[in-house]
């Protein structure tokens, strides 16, 4: 969550790629919010996340092909946790389109090929698109194999008005992070509390 001084949530290094771009989705009290707005945005958010740019900012057709990786891998991610948020709800709504989806993008990740360099083979990077488009296919491989292979790890965080996902990477792990967890204890003590008066309200009475 973005607040100034500090670093979008989605920087934050110990999450794989994929929930990181989940992430540029958040929440805070003053309602829902997305960080992708303009190809800016997206050259930022390849940037934080080490995506080789090449030095070329994305396009609008880049740009939109991202937001709509980020949308269906966020309604997979429902999809396998179970998450029935209202806000965390995507702008793809089924699971069979959001699954094309991310196929789709995965197909333009940048993979090794062969290349005869001076009589010499040797492997280079090789992508039937630009660089923006073979680095959302990296994380849109990512996706399916986190999806799959992760999915039981991957938890919504039901902290208070929390919308983002997390790899549980400790059994005792709750929230997405410290914030989340604060706010959620702070939330049931503020229950009980409120619980115990309406009972000796009634006692009293």
């Amino acid at each position: 969550m973005e607040t100034e001084g500090q670093e979008p949530r989605w920087v934050l290094p110990e999450e794989p790629t994929p929930v990181r771009l989940m992430a540029t989705i958040w929440a805070d009290t003053g309602g829902l919010h997305d960080d992708f707005a303009s190809p800016a945005d997206l050259d930022a958010w390849l940037d934080a996340v080490g995506v080789d740019r090449e030095g070329v900012g994305a396009t609008q057709q880049e740009f939109e092909s991202a937001r709509r990786l980020r949308d269906s891998v966020r309604r997979l991610a429902a999809h396998v946790t179970s998450d029935e948020r209202p806000a965390a709800a995507s702008a793809v709504t089924s699971v069979q389109d959001a699954t094309s989806a991310v196929n789709e993008a995965a197909d333009g990740r940048t993979t090794p090929r062969l290349r005869l360099n001076e009589g010499h083979l040797e492997l280079a990077a090789g992508s039937a698109g630009s660089a923006v488009i073979g680095g959302l296919g990296e994380v849109a491989s990512d996706a399916q194999h986190l999806l799959v292979e992760n999915g039981s790890q991957l938890r919504a965080c039901y902290a208070p008005g929390c919308v983002l996902y997390f790899v549980k990477t400790h059994p005792r792990r709750e929230w997405c992070s410290v914030a989340c967890g604060n706010r959620a204890r702070a939330a049931r003590h503020y229950q009980s509390v409120r619980s115990a008066r309406g009972s000796q309200e009634h006692t009293d009475h």
